[in-house]
């Protein structure tokens, strides 16, 4: 596992693409507050970027160095949360502008995948991580459903969990400053 996180990081210090194992689906990632990275991810997903990428952070500290004011809730949500929870969040700081939706906010997950953890841990900064489909085709539940187009089009795709069968996308959670709460997807 060390090996393919030092590759992976290698990859996202030089801006690119990698395709990895989340604790969902399989993910695209590149360097959360690089904004060429971000532009690319768009770019091979067919996607507006106007429609917000989620991203991932190791842990609840990453978490407030990149939310202006994380809201008691968020906390409860996810410690009572029975699977990976997505929250958007409002004012979001130091990523990349064309990573924050319209209404500046940012979907952000704390991984509970032992291997993003420690890959975003060692790389010190949150990760990009979108589904590896074309925008508007479904995700793939495996590895081998994953369109050669996304396969060909990152610079690094880890070499792990890859017979590993993953239906679950995250429930999110958009939960604003204000205290309202809207379920976008359970």
């Amino acid at each position: 596992m060390t090996n393919e996180i030092n590759k992976a990081i290698d990859i996202l210090e030089k801006g690119g693409l990698i395709l990895y194992p989340t604790d969902t689906v399989w993910g695209i990632g590149c360097d959360a507050t690089n904004e060429e990275a971000v532009k690319n991810v768009y770019a091979l997903k067919q996607r507006k970027d106007s429609k917000a990428l989620i991203c991932l952070v190791a842990n609840d500290a990453m978490l407030e160095r990149h939310i202006e004011k994380v809201p008691d809730m968020a906390y409860d949500i996810m410690d009572l949360s029975t699977k990976p929870t997505t929250i958007i969040y409002d004012a979001p700081r130091n990523v990349a502008k064309n990573l924050v939706a319209p209404d500046n906010t940012l979907a952000i997950r704390v991984a509970s995948d032992k291997f993003c953890t420690y890959l975003i841990n060692k790389f010190k900064k949150p990760i990009v991580s979108t589904s590896a489909n074309i925008s508007g085709r479904p995700t793939p539940k495996s590895f081998k459903e994953i369109d050669t187009a996304i396969l060909t089009g990152v610079d690094y795709v880890v070499n792990l969990h890859q017979d590993k069968k993953n239906e679950n996308t995250s429930a999110i959670i958009k939960l604003g400053n204000d205290g309202v709460v809207r379920i976008i997807r359970e």
